[in-house]
């Protein structure tokens, strides 16, 4: 019988919901000092196993169709069978992003739901490596994952963390290969920028923003953050004045860079008006990144900053410098200056070597741009399938939709992940 019979049948003939709920139950169930709810826990555990024993015996694989109906619903089975005979093959490693993807200000409260961490710990089990590819810092990423996910995990060599968007890698267990800071191979102009921009974003900043942003306290990357409710009226307000001065402030770094040779020269603050074949430097910044990016194009059309200039005309050495810094705006959440010599792409491929996965098929999870790099990398490399959250930006959704159609509800990337579970499962069969 063809399996997708097999699967009718499965949740034709059986109560799965019910099912369902059983496993959830004994997965989640809270650890509680208490006869009563200890009992509880187990008559459903034992209800479980009844049922699940029902299946095992009535398929020739009934371990794997007992999985299946208890871990995964009737669309997200069909949806592993889809996956399973396109691709043929498992998922061999997690490349997950974390904010707006595994989390969500709107829905989780900005925590990793408990259901997400079960199933995350339900792929370690089965050796599958996870990579945590995220614009936090380290120290951030860390401390998260040690809660939730526990020491053992985070320690076990089998989880590595990208971050600052592919700035730095750190995969504990590895030795000499556990931290490495990808940053420190940029050349000395590059870093220079940074540098500039890096001492001067904040004490340069006008009132309104060092009242109403920090500073992300990174490695490398420069990362202004709202003071404010993330996705609310004012962070919108003012990550959009952010970006406009974040703009204006690469500029004159990369005017000072291109003029002397060093950021180190005094006296000159205001090097983006150096003029480059008729126009300053900001106006030629502010063109080259409006083409880039629509959003960014947009936020400096209503900021009134927005400069009617032929993005072909950037005179090239300028062009040269800007086409290796990234600038990235997240609405109503963050503006960033970054390398797009260290993008996700670069420190996932790190991260893959570390880990030893020489030959990946990965399930790469985000909702940004820097996420979609990670996608198009896995999709150009037959190396992987996509996933993104209903509220992602425009292109990474188009993506995914253009792929496999893998986009779950805003906080429920464990619907993503169940089907994965299901799709290795249904790949083990011969």
């Amino acid at each position: 019988m063809e399996r997708y019979d097999l699967v009718y049948r499965l949740y034709d003939e059986y109560e799965t919901t019910t099912l369902q709920e059983y496993q959830e139950f004994v997965d989640i169930f809270p650890a509680v000092d208490s006869r009563v709810a200890l009992e509880h826990w187990q008559d459903a555990n034992d209800e479980l196993e009844a049922r699940k024993n029902e299946i095992r015996s009535d398929f020739a694989a009934g371990e794997t169709f007992a999985e299946l109906a208890a871990h995964t619903t009737r669309d997200q089975a069909f949806t592993a069978l889809d996956l399973e005979a396109k691709y043929g093959c498992a998922v061999n490693v997690l490349v997950l992003d974390v904010d707006e993807t595994l989390r969500s200000a709107g829905n989780t409260d900005n925590e990793i739901p408990r259901e997400t961490l079960h199933v995350l710990t339900e792929f370690h089990e089965a050796g599958i490596p996870i990579v945590i590819c995220t614009g936090q810092t380290l120290e951030n990423v860390k401390g998260f994952a040690i809660q939730g996910l526990g020491s053992e995990i985070v320690h076990s060599g089998d989880l590595s963390i990208v971050y600052e968007a592919g700035t730095g890698v750190f995969t504990p267990g590895h030795g000499a290969d556990t931290k490495q800071l990808l940053y420190e191979d940029l050349d000395d102009e590059i870093r220079d920028v940074f540098d500039d921009v890096r001492s001067r974003v904040l004490p340069d900043a006008p009132p309104d923003l060092r009242r109403g942003c920090h500073l992300q306290g990174n490695e490398f990357n420069v990362t202004m953050k709202p003071n404010y409710e993330t996705g609310s009226t004012h962070a919108r307000e003012i990550i959009d004045e952010a970006l406009v001065y974040l703009l204006e402030l690469l500029a004159d770094s990369v005017g000072t860079v291109l003029a002397f040779g060093s950021v180190e020269e005094e006296g000159n603050t205001e090097n983006g008006g150096i003029e480059l074949e008729g126009e300053s430097i900001t106006d030629w910044t502010h063109t080259f990144y409006a083409d880039q990016d629509p959003e960014i194009r947009a936020v400096l059309e209503s900021e009134g900053t927005y400069p009617d200039l032929d993005p072909d005309a950037v005179p090239g050495d300028l062009k040269a410098v800007l086409d290796r810094i990234d600038v990235a705006y997240y609405e109503a959440d963050a503006a960033e200056i970054g390398s797009l010599e260290l993008n996700k792409v670069v420190g996932v491929e790190r991260a893959l070597d570390v880990l030893d996965v020489a030959d990946p098929f990965a399930l790469v999870m985000g909702d940004s741009k820097s996420d979609l790099r990670v996608m198009r990398w896995a999709d150009k490399n037959d190396a992987g399938i996509a996933a993104a959250p209903e509220h992602a930006s425009r292109d990474t959704l188009e993506h995914v939709l253009d792929t496999d159609e893998l986009v779950f509800d805003r906080g429920r990337s464990v619907d993503v992940l169940w089907t994965v579970y299901a799709l290795n499962q249904l790949a083990r069969l011969e």
